[in-house]
């Protein structure tokens, strides 16, 4: 059977570091990389890369303003799923092709977006001062197929300006690469929102209320700051050294730059086939000592607590699955399955389903937002516990990046090992769930486990 591809498409060269086609478009607008790792596994085939968006919609406290290229922005305050599903609907629904992402949108969605979805109090401190959401539409984009081996400049020609701007684009990306020079560095000291003394006050609080019956589980995180300057792209290619994880992401729209090495997907969505494998058991990984490694993933393996751990969120995920999906189609074909990454094991858990007829990409991604194994359960509740004892709000951490395709198709991650750079300031996060018998010493440093690539990179950038 012959490949199927989209009306434009050129081969490449392939590059198995797919971070020099990047460099090639870094200087247009709204660049993305989304980064795989090229780990050896099937989360890590592709890599998509684009920029120069046609259309971007921007959520704030004042709306969604929608930007066509060459038009006068429009504001809404309707809700920013939607109204990015109606901007999807306005061109024609395309044939899936062999290549996961030929043009469509991609972009973050922020943990805080859920206010727009749930009720929630208003207690923690708003020190991101960043959109809820920023998206782009874009209609062509660069793939990277580490499996294959292979290449692509493709485009499903959905905007008139992507056929007057082809050859330009194929000369872009087929002249030699220039080498890339910038510099990034931190000052002062790291500062972070939660000493031990004030992470014991919040364990305890969150004890009591799961005593209380108020909930099982709630992921408690930890905010880390920096003075920072200069090209966050720098930083980026070190953090995907240190710690390389296929849902990898580095996003520069205007209002910030993100970077992630998130080893979490949060929806994968292939010809309505849902699939969402939530992450829930840490160990910190000993490379220096591979017994001692190996002690430690087995030690994970048979823990009765992390494994309830990760059931609690696996039952989460169901019921949320179960507002959009067929009922009866909703599997657990693998569950806790233990993956390694550079500074951790992880249980992960696989559910499958089959979306809806009259359900989309969008419509799922809403119904389960944020991601289960980031909030705890019940979702709501442990949402209002997290903003209650997390001094700042979460802004992008464990919000979404997703690209959702015109062939309807969608991938994302949940935006763990994640930094944000703006106003001169780098940030960074690193959380874990608390459960009855949780211990607040183990968690605690469980948190800097997780944390432990992004603060071996602080010291780099001195």
């Amino acid at each position: 059977m012959s490949a199927k591809y989209p009306p434009l498409c050129v081969e490449l060269p392939y590059q198995s570091d797919s971070s020099l086609y990047f460099e090639a478009l870094r200087d247009l607008p709204w660049p993305v990389f989304l980064d795989s790792s090229q780990r050896s596994t099937q989360d890590s085939r592709y890599d998509i890369l684009t920029a120069d968006p046609f259309i971007t919609l921007v959520t704030t406290d004042d709306g969604t303003t929608i930007q066509h290229r060459q038009e006068s922005a429009t504001l809404s305050q309707l809700d920013p799923f939607l109204l990015l599903q109606q901007q999807l609907d306005n061109y024609p629904r395309q044939t899936s092709t062999d290549l996961p992402f030929c043009g469509g949108a991609v972009g973050y969605f922020s943990y805080d977006l859920g206010r727009k979805i749930e009720t929630l109090p208003n207690t923690a401190y708003n020190n991101e001062h960043i959109p809820d959401m920023v998206v782009g539409i874009y209609d062509w984009a660069i793939i990277t197929d580490h499996q294959q081996q292979q290449c692509w400049l493709a485009s499903f020609a959905i905007d008139d300006n992507t056929h007057e701007n082809w050859s330009q684009l194929i000369e872009r990306f087929t002249k030699p690469f220039v080498p890339y020079s910038a510099e990034f560095k931190v000052e002062g000291e790291l500062r972070s929102n939660l000493d031990r003394a004030q992470y014991q006050h919040a364990f305890d609080k969150i004890q009591h209320y799961i005593h209380e019956g108020d909930c099982y589980q709630v992921n408690l995180a930890k905010r880390f700051e920096i003075k920072a300057s200069g090209d966050p792209w720098v930083a980026y290619k070190e953090l995907r050294q240190l710690n390389a994880a296929p849902f990898s992401t580095f996003f520069a729209p205007p209002q910030m730059t993100l970077l992630s090495s998130s080893p979490e997907c949060l929806l994968h969505v292939q010809d309505n086939r849902v699939e969402t494998k939530p992450i829930k058991g840490t160990r910190r990984r000993d490379l220096n000592n591979s017994e001692q490694d190996k002690i430690l993933a087995d030690e994970l393996i048979h823990s009765v607590k992390d494994r309830a751990e990760n059931l609690m969120i696996v039952d989460l995920l169901r019921n949320d699955l179960g507002k959009v999906c067929v009922p009866g189609s909703i599997k657990v074909p693998k569950p806790f399955a233990l993956e390694s990454f550079a500074t951790v094991h992880h249980l992960v858990s696989t559910i499958t389903a089959t979306l809806s007829n009259n359900q989309d990409a969008i419509s799922l991604l809403r119904a389960c937002f944020p991601g289960g194994s980031i909030t705890g359960a019940p979702k709501l509740r442990a949402m209002e516990i997290i903003e209650e004892l997390e001094p700042d709000r979460r802004g992008v951490y464990c919000g979404s990046m997703a690209y959702i395709g015109f062939d309807g198709d969608m991938d994302s991650n949940i935006l763990i090992r994640t930094m944000i750079y703006s106003d001169n300031r780098l940030r960074f996060w690193a959380g874990g769930g608390i459960v009855a018998d949780s211990n607040a010493d183990e968690e605690y440093q469980e948190i800097h486990d997780k944390a432990a690539a992004m603060l071996n990179l602080i010291q780099k950038l001195y």
